[in-house]
């Protein structure tokens, strides 16, 4: 999935995810829903399953990078969208324990940091599920959030990005 128009990615907006998953299938119906509107050139919309070499690969060249992704929390309020600048993340928490991966996200970041390969900046929605079980349906109070984020990351794409902290659905 590439809505670049074959202008050099600016910005890459990487939906880590499964959609077989139930609410891990966030990340991908965002993508879907961004698809369907009018983006600025240079926008490029990825899939991912996660895996660390290929989530450096999605990014690579690209100045700015928004990645959206599952989260489980304690305690839970499925729906909670969480915003964060992954560079200043991580020197605050162990970011790869709210994944809903077997991976760590500020893992891949640090690999790239190593690697020389992150972008400019690296922009985290991490919306809190509630199943991750079996099945291809994202659960109510997940499925509610996705309008709103993919109305907050177009702000983010306009030419003056807003900023802010947690997204209620």
């Amino acid at each position: 999935m590439d809505s670049s128009s074959g202008s050099p990615t600016q910005t890459a907006v990487i939906g880590i995810g499964n959609d077989h998953r139930r609410d891990d299938g966030v990340a991908w119906a965002v993508l879907a829903a961004l698809a369907r509107r009018p983006l600025p050139r240079g926008v490029a919309l990825l899939r991912s399953d996660g895996e660390p070499a290929r989530l450096i690969g999605a990014w690579d060249g690209a100045r700015r990078a928004i990645i959206v992704d599952a989260a489980r929390s304690q305690p839970a309020r499925p729906g909670r969208v969480h915003r964060f600048r992954m560079h200043d993340a991580l020197s605050r928490s162990p970011c790869g324990e709210t994944s809903s991966h077997g991976f760590a996200l500020g893992d891949a970041v640090e690999l790239a940091r190593v690697l020389g390969r992150l972008p400019g900046e690296l922009l985290v929605y991490a919306v809190e599920a509630a199943d991750t079980g079996p099945g291809t349906a994202l659960s109510p109070a997940v499925a509610a959030a996705v309008a709103p984020l993919v109305a907050r990351i177009e702000q983010d794409l306009a030419p003056r990005g807003g900023r802010g902290g947690a997204l209620r659905a």
